[in-house]
């Protein structure tokens, strides 16, 4: 009987192990780690959901263009405790300029994976627990 249930435990307890290993990748195929991107822009799009949210800086290029670059970030929770918050007297703006250091995709697209926001005035928010 103690046996089985010590099977059971250790059945169960690689089950669940294996469960969560899956559950998190890599972003190395995506995002290329070697290199960083500065991209300078206005705040169009805040999406803080678990595991991983978004932020959307709208860029204007001299040519007229304004292409948008996604950022990937890490959790609510971790994007709250390193200051990048909706609301609040220190929340991130719609429109509110900002200057973003990421690392780029590998297929050029305007796509990367939060590293640091810089605000206006000089402010530097982290992505800790990443993406």
């Amino acid at each position: 009987m103690i046996r089985q249930a010590l099977g059971f435990v250790v059945a169960f307890g690689c089950l669940a192990t294996s469960a969560s290993l899956q559950a998190h990748h890599s972003t190395a195929g995506v995002y290329d780690p070697g290199k960083e991107v500065t991209v300078k822009g206005a705040l169009s799009k805040l999406q803080f959901v678990n595991p991983h949210g978004s932020i959307v800086v709208t860029v204007k290029n001299a040519d007229g263009t304004t292409p948008d670059w996604t950022f990937t970030t890490g959790s609510a929770t971790a994007l709250a405790s390193q200051g990048i918050t909706k609301v609040g007297p220190k929340a991130l703006k719609i429109g509110e300029e900002v200057t973003v250091l990421g690392t780029p995709a590998r297929n050029g697209s305007p796509l990367g994976g939060l590293r640091s926001l810089t605000r206006a005035d000089g402010t530097v928010l982290g992505n800790a627990g990443g993406n």
